[in-house]
């Protein structure tokens, strides 16, 4: 049964969606997202994909305080990213209570600082980001694109031990377009033991079964959410929403 991950994008400790991670095209849904945190726990949701959007584009962990009031405030399962360039930085998120911290740019630019943290850290807290656009990976806040390939991405960091990848289809993502479930299934066919998380499009409930049916293992939505296109409470009654 797909695992469900509300997410929350702070800009200026606001509660946002971006669309194709573009930064002229925000609309800002909440003033607090530790008020958002806590509605989504007393729905019955276990876990919270937070992304830290000023960090993204500064380089660095700007929203440490708006991660410590939602990890003190709930007993959700936090998984954080965004800014997360050094050790200081993946120090910062840890400490302000993240369970979990999503690191994409560091490996493509300093893969040697990524296994590194694996290796200190461990897969279970370690997710490896993997944004996509035209098949390859991008970096810093979605602004540059490498000249990496998604599968050899993949393959690289699964044989230095990472378990758990959230793969966000750029062109898909705020769109409200429905997700790339094409994509998500090349990956599982290619590397079958990975906790492969899908995130970008997800418009519906409908979305969030079509991926459950083509096998992926787990899901992050935040648009949807935010725009009332999924009734959460018939969501719930449907899944399990149990932490990793």
């Amino acid at each position: 049964m797909i695992e469900l991950i509300p997410a929350i994008d702070i800009i200026d400790g606001q509660c946002v969606r971006l669309t194709k991670g573009d930064y002229d095209q925000k609309t800002v849904y909440r003033d607090s997202p530790a008020e958002v945190a806590k509605e989504f726990e007393q729905l019955g949701f276990k876990r919270l994909h937070v992304v830290d959007l000023d960090g993204a584009k500064s380089k660095h962990i700007v929203n440490a305080g708006v991660l410590r009031r939602i990890s003190t405030e709930t007993h959700l399962t936090v998984d954080f990213g965004g800014g997360i360039k050094t050790d200081e930085d993946i120090e910062k998120a840890f400490e302000a209570g993240a369970a979990m911290v999503t690191v994409g740019s560091i490996a493509v630019t300093q893969p040697e600082l990524f296994v590194g943290w694996l290796k200190k850290y461990g897969a279970d807290r370690m997710i490896l980001g993997a944004d996509v656009r035209n098949g390859k990976i991008s970096i810093n806040g979605w602004k540059e694109d490498s000249t990496e390939d998604l599968l050899p991405f993949l393959r690289k960091y699964i044989d230095a031990g990472v378990k758990t990848v959230l793969c966000t289809e750029i062109s898909k993502d705020g769109t409200l377009a429905g997700p790339a479930t094409g994509l998500y299934q090349q990956v599982m066919a290619a590397y079958p033991q990975l906790h492969l998380i899908a995130s970008g499009g997800v418009s519906s409930i409908d979305d969030i079964k079509a991926l459950d049916k083509a096998g992926i293992p787990a899901v992050v939505f935040g648009k949807a959410i935010y725009e009332g296109r999924i009734d959460l409470n018939a969501l719930i009654k449907m899944y399990s929403c149990t932490p990793v």
